[in-house]
């Protein structure tokens, strides 16, 4: 089975560039934990949008910089069924609130919602730390990624 991985924008004019190199790693992080990739989907938005959607689908009403829906029919097969709403406004500000670079925390947050697509939690103090160490290898993974 061939993954399907799409980019899009919602309400926002972005593109992510180097499509092929970040379904290639995608793919790398998904393989290391020994899932496979079915269909997900990302989906690039403002901040009212992501908000509206919070508001919506999880009666939320906090601004965030993700929300990760799963599609996986049957979770035991490790098929990754999904889609992953980013918002950017949130990125940006985030990598300026943590001194990081903006290409860096847009990384960090697509690794985010396909661990979470992968089973990885954060909201012990523990999970979270599994989950931020996860995180940083996607993001070296992404330097190494051709």
């Amino acid at each position: 089975m061939a993954a399907i991985i799409t980019f899009q924008s919602e309400e926002i004019k972005f593109t992510l560039k180097e499509k092929l190199r970040h379904k290639t790693w995608l793919n790398k992080i998904a393989a290391k934990e020994k899932f496979a990739i079915g269909e997900l989907n990302y989906i690039f938005c403002s901040d009212e949008y992501l908000h509206k959607v919070n508001l919506e689908y999880l009666n939320h009403d906090t601004y965030t910089d993700i929300i990760t829906f799963d599609n996986s029919e049957d979770k035991k097969a490790k098929i990754i069924e999904g889609d992953i709403f980013i918002s950017i406004d949130r990125v940006k500000e985030n990598a300026r609130k943590f001194s990081a670079s903006p290409d860096d925390e847009l990384h960090r947050v697509m690794a985010h919602g396909l661990l979470h697509l992968m089973g990885y939690k954060d909201k012990s103090s523990k999970d979270s730390a599994v989950m931020r160490t996860r995180e940083e290898e996607s993001i070296a993974a992404f330097k190494k990624t051709k």
